[in-house]
């Protein structure tokens, strides 16, 4: 699906916890399709986008500056104030609403686009083998070091560094502390654990596991490889997980299906927190953003960990991912473009912890910064933190295509929901992984 308008009745079906920022950031679009089709069609409507300018403005050069349409009250107030703060440039802020991804990706082929814009994960692999994108690199400094090593790695092609991270958002896994105390449970450890810990955990009408409506078809498969130590590509961006351990890991969702083990019929999916603060399930992977919902449901009856190893030769791990600021190679000025982009995501800290914990609840894309966030001070939230940062993991690497992503989610479909057999169906995703890889490469 693509990053459409979610309209408020919309919205009101999703859930309160729901926002784009959070969502398409962490490329979950996909998970709420159904919930989507289900609500009604966007309108199609596309209001006229708001413009802030700066207070100065001496040099005489005009910046256009691209945004997709957050959901979060007082977002689109920031951005504006932070661009009319700038003195070197008049900075005109576009708030776009309808498809924001795919008209992005069209005006970087026009004179019509931005100077400066946001991009979930940082820009394609398309648009940096296109020049459609500058090279930032020289921008980040002494700053690199400071950023979330997997998302900046993630806005990274043969050592370019094609965007600057705003903001950090993550999954985990969150468990309901009384009920494993009552079943004798211990957060677990390993895969293994985690599907023992299910099965005792489910007891009339709770379940052990909510990992969205379709049993982590559509959240699990990256964690699932994390897990087995496998990812989505080797280190020479061969095809990472035609490996037995690989079909193991994803058999593991198969097998919890099968136990009956997984909440399945959830009133909202995976990305809001009802299911767990309603008593439905005892465990569920969900986002960050939903911590103020469950702390108001729950107190502090909630633990967090991350997704956890297959076995002792796995990895634990969390998704993370983030909006990165960019510049059109198209742009009239494109040095005064990246001069802004770094006043703005490098040099201005303060206005880079406003946008991360003012609206909504996310992380410093600066580890430096993460220490002064009183929402990330102590508790679940300090411990989520340090999770994003300690084993991160960008949800697959930026030459893994959207044509290996749709393959990759249909032989999920198929090893989850219909039980097929896990190597055959890596073995079709490869098919089709090879030949992608081989373009973008060329």
């Amino acid at each position: 699906m693509s990053d459409k308008q979610i309209d408020p009745h919309i919205r009101q079906a999703l859930g309160s916890s729901l926002t784009r920022r959070s969502l398409f950031a962490l490329g979950g679009a996909a998970a709420v399709t159904g919930a989507l089709a289900a609500c009604g069609s966007n309108t199609g409507r596309e209001p006229a986008a708001t413009g802030g300018a700066s207070g100065g403005g001496a040099s005489g050069v005009t910046l256009n500056q691209w945004y997709h349409q957050y959901g979060e009250a007082g977002t689109q107030q920031a951005v504006e104030k932070y661009a009319a703060a700038y003195k070197d440039a008049t900075v005109k802020v576009s708030w776009k609403p309808g498809d924001y991804d795919q008209s992005t990706a069209a005006s970087l082929l026009t004179d019509a686009g931005p100077d400066v814009f946001e991009y979930g994960n940082g820009p394609t692999i398309d648009m940096i083998k296109g020049k459609q994108v500058v090279d930032l690199t020289d921008l980040l400094g002494d700053a690199k070091d400071d950023f979330n090593p997997s998302i900046l790695k993630r806005m990274t092609y043969d050592g370019k560094t094609y965007a600057v991270p705003q903001v950090v958002d993550m999954q985990l896994l969150v468990y309901r502390k009384s009920m494993l105390d009552k079943a004798g449970v211990a957060p677990p450890q390993t895969v293994d654990e985690l599907v023992a810990a299910a099965k005792k955990l489910t007891q009339g009408n709770v379940k052990g596991l909510f990992l969205g409506n379709d049993g982590g078809a559509g959240l699990m498969g990256g964690p699932m490889l994390w897990s087995a130590g496998l990812d989505y590509l080797t280190d020479d961006n061969q095809f990472g997980f035609d490996d037995p351990r690989a079909g193991q890991a994803l058999g593991k969702l198969r097998e919890m299906w099968d136990a009956k083990v997984l909440l399945l019929g959830a009133p909202k999916d995976w990305f809001d927190p009802s299911a767990l603060t309603a008593g439905l399930t005892a465990m569920q992977f969900t986002g960050l953003w939903t911590f103020p919902d469950i702390k108001k449901g729950l107190g502090d009856d909630f633990g967090v960990m991350a997704w956890p190893a297959l076995d002792g030769s796995g990895k634990a791990s969390v998704p993370v991912g983030a909006y990165g600021s960019c510049v059109s190679a198209k742009s009239k000025d494109v040095e005064a473009a990246k001069k802004f982009v770094k006043y703005l995501w490098i040099d201005q800290t303060k206005d880079q912890l406003d946008f991360a914990t003012a609206y909504g609840f996310h992380i410093p894309s600066r580890t430096s910064l993460i220490g002064q966030a009183t929402t990330l001070k102590d508790g679940q939230a300090a411990e989520a933190a340090k999770l994003a940062t300690d084993v991160g993991h960008a949800q697959s690497p930026i030459l893994w295509t959207p044509k290996c992503a749709t393959a990759f989610g249909d032989a999920m479909n198929r090893i989850v929901k219909e039980g097929a057999e896990p190597m055959g169906e890596i073995a079709k995703v490869k098919a089709v992984a090879e030949p992608e890889l081989k373009r973008v490469l060329a």
